[in-house]
């Protein structure tokens, strides 16, 4: 549950409640009035809107009667307030951000603004994300998952939720054995010392070719019955291929670790399918046993057709369980194994039916947390010319990207300042702006909504982007290493550009706040953005440096609030801001 955290609010709704008492008649406590505010349609319509629905109701009255009524009544408001204005059924109230700035920047610049509780008596969360496959290469599509998960964690473990980060990478499979039986029937060169991971994943896709070329042919018969005989082996834990696994899976294992740390990302929990997977068919029989799953044919599973979902298959005719199998087990050990009280699987849109069909069965076997299981969906990432696709090859692969980027980021921006830094901080500062490139772009979009991954567009410091920010951040930060450090004691603010800043800033919290509720990150990067715009426009009107007191340290003081803002929204997104650019 959210808190009053917004003490503007809570001040706010603790004075109407005097006004709707003498106006209206209605007794009603500022903690019912608190989350009933919301947006202006525009700025001239005011600053926060309070509508009387509820409130007319409980006085027979219409709202907007309801609202004349308490335009025209004089209560005491808030020093913050400049007005209040009934606009239909609401009514509207005019912000004085003279005086909230002074308030709210102190709070910002000494980071007091960024501890506040926004929650408590949050379930203990688990949040599932980033399942790559081993065997296979991670590429750019792989990061929409990655980043959206990070960002997610950090979002909820801000606003005060209890969060376990877990991941449940595929490690067995056909995919696996397509790999293995091409490295040991049909590839003839040299294993690469460095860099094993991606080159397996380029096995796979050659692998994976090379079969479907050979489909129809007298070779198809021969090569199902040798990947049947490597499936065989790893299902049997022995073997020639068993041990080629063990070896080819840490180079992906190496792999991940490496995406991973470059990301800044870590999870207190890793699952495995191969950790799974028996213990799945296990509590498949046992439950069969009772009577709830069915044989037909050799194979076992439940029809969901009353409930529209069809019928879901949990073991094959060779006794071998599916995915939907080893989510069912792996729901279990969740809950069981961490006290946790919710469930949040981040997975793309493709696999909905899937998850449909998971819960419906975890529900039907009696799992008591079935209905706090959570599938939260996004839409994929494509290139300009269309889908990306591992088994045909034509990805981006993530490394290959990331050395890309920097090197763009060296020569496009930081070229002029090779007799002036450190070589080490050229690399570390390209590293981070495509850190935040890449993150920003991954998280700027609905999670609903397909991306389309253009480098060039992601890496513009004049557009939507992660470099946009962090250049916006760098570059308050050198100015006031100039100027030097800001004071509190006294601020003036005297212009409406002064305004629209310290308006955006006193959203932050709220705006996180809307992220957490609605599981979508992209309403914090547009804050940002935003508030980089807001910024940029009191820069060009409004002198700082050659500002008089106490003009002067009032801006300084603004320019630092939102440099700490933009900094703690990136670092909420996985984004470093580098201090200078």
């Amino acid at each position: 549950m959210f808190l009053f955290h917004d003490s503007f609010k809570k001040e706010l709704a603790q004075n109407l409640v005097t006004g709707i008492k003498e106006s209206l008649g209605v007794d009603i406590t500022w903690e019912k009035l608190y989350p009933l505010f919301g947006s202006t349609p525009n700025k001239a319509a005011g600053d926060l809107a309070f509508p009387l629905f509820i409130i007319a109701k409980e006085a027979k009255t219409n709202p907007a009667q309801a609202a004349k009524k308490l335009e025209e009544i004089q209560f005491t408001l808030p020093s913050f307030i400049k007005k209040k204005m009934a606009a239909g059924p609401y009514l509207n109230f005019f912000f004085d951000f003279k005086v909230i700035g002074k308030e709210i920047l102190p709070q910002i610049v000494e980071g007091k603004n960024f501890k506040k509780k926004l929650t408590e008596n949050t379930p203990k969360t688990m949040v599932e994300y980033s399942q790559p496959n081993t065997h296979k290469e991670l590429h750019v599509g792989h990061m929409r998952n990655l980043c959206l998960g990070d960002a997610l964690i950090r979002l909820h473990r801000y606003a005060g939720f209890n969060i376990i980060a877990s991941t449940f990478p595929g490690d067995v499979g056909t995919h696996v054995a397509k790999c293995l039986w091409y490295l040991k029937y049909h590839y003839k060169g040299e294993i690469p010392q460095t860099r094993k991971g991606a080159w397996l994943g380029k096995m796979y896709s050659t692998a994976h070719n090379k079969l479907e070329e050979e489909k129809g042919s007298p070779l198809e018969a021969v090569n199902r019955e040798q990947l049947t005989a490597i499936l065989k082996q790893l299902e049997q834990k022995s073997g020639e291929f068993y041990d080629l696994w063990k070896e080819t899976r840490e180079w992906s294992i190496e792999l991940m670790n490496e995406v991973y740390n470059w990301a800044g990302v870590k999870f207190d929990q890793w699952y495995w399918e191969s950790e799974v997977d028996s213990d799945s068919v296990k509590l498949i029989r046992e439950y069969q046993s009772r009577g709830l799953f069915k044989e037909d044919e050799g194979a076992v599973g439940i029809d969901l057709s009353d409930y529209k979902l069809g019928f879901c298959m949990l073991l094959k005719t060779d006794g071998n369980g599916l995915y939907a199998t080893k989510d069912i087990e792996l729901a279990r050990r969740k809950f069981e194994n961490n006290g946790i009280e919710k469930s949040i699987y981040v997975v793309d849109k493709r696999q909905e039916h899937h998850f449909k069909q998971v819960f419906k069965v975890l529900e039907l076997m009696g799992f008591e947390n079935a209905g706090k299981c959570m599938h939260l969906q996004y839409d994929f990432v494509e290139l300009p010319d269309g889908a990306m696709s591992s088994r045909k090859g034509n990805i981006v692969p993530l490394q290959s990207l990331i050395e890309e980027m920097v090197k763009m980021i060296k020569e496009q921006y930081l070229a002029r300042y090779q007799n002036e830094w450190p070589a080490d901080e050229i690399e570390k500062t390209a590293q981070i702006v495509a850190k935040g490139a890449i993150k920003y772009g991954m998280t700027r979009i609905d999670p609903h909504k397909k991306i389309v991954f253009d480098m060039k567009e992601w890496l513009k410091l004049d557009g939507e982007s992660g470099p946009y920010i962090q250049y916006a951040y760098a570059r308050i930060n050198s100015m006031i290493a100039k100027l030097g450090k800001p004071t509190t004691d006294e601020l003036k603010f005297e212009t409406p550009q002064e305004e629209d800043v310290i308006a955006h800033l006193m959203k932050f919290n709220n705006v996180v706040q809307e992220a957490v509720e609605q599981y979508k990150p992209s309403y914090l990067t547009a804050y940002l953005y935003d508030l980089g715009r807001y910024y940029n426009s009191f820069y060009a009107e409004c002198p700082v440096g050659s500002a008089p007191e106490p003009i002067r340290s009032s801006r300084l003081t603004l320019s630092k609030a939102v440099a700490e803002t933009l900094k703690t929204g990136l670092s909420l997104l996985g984004i470093e801001a580098p201090e200078r650019m």
